[in-house]
């Protein structure tokens, strides 16, 4: 396997440490970068939201290091549900465009009709399959040009308010006159 490009980062979070495993699984066989967490408030954490002061400084941090391509979550999680999840990242300025997937062994019309009105971009009943997870590519590539998008947005401005370039400009200016 060549290192042309990066593999996709999921972040898969359920509190089942057998659903866990399973969703880690078909991800990595599917040759995504996996981290797998426990909870809501974990993901929370790992992503830089915590409500927390103190945490929300240092996970800020660490989310800027590592770029999350996509975001699975089981929907029923004691404390913090795939929900409640999906709505705070969906609220988040810095992380709504990621794409994120609910799951659950529970087959309710209305609880995925709410998920898929708040932002979710699938809905999976488990067990999770591999033409699940199949499924997954095109919302990673969808974000994945939104990135590169972002990325040549922000370099553009970036040069064209850089120093060395404005003081060029200015330094033709003083020649000039």
């Amino acid at each position: 396997m060549g290192t042309e490009t990066a593999p996709f980062h999921v972040l898969a979070v359920d509190d089942s440490i057998i659903d866990r495993k399973l969703i880690e699984r078909l991800l990595k066989t599917s040759s995504y970068q996996v981290t797998a967490v426990d909870s809501g408030i974990k993901a929370l954490e790992f992503l830089g939201l915590l409500d927390d002061d103190n945490t929300n400084s240092t996970t800020t941090r660490n989310c800027d290091k590592v770029e999350i391509n996509l975001i699975i979550t089981d929907y029923s999680m004691p404390a913090l549900t795939g929900y409640e999840l999906l709505r705070k990242i969906k609220e988040s300025e810095t992380l709504k465009e990621i794409p994120v997937v609910i799951m659950s062994s529970e087959n309710i019309p209305s609880r995925i009709n709410s998920c898929l009105e708040q932002g979710a971009q699938e809905f999976f009943l488990k067990p999770v399959q591999q033409s699940d997870v199949n499924k997954l590519r095109p919302h990673l590539m969808r974000q994945n040009q939104h990135n590169i998008t972002k990325k040549r947005k922000a370099l553009d401005l970036e040069e064209c308010f850089s120093p060395d370039r404005t003081r060029a400009r200015y330094n033709d200016l003083e020649l000039v006159q």
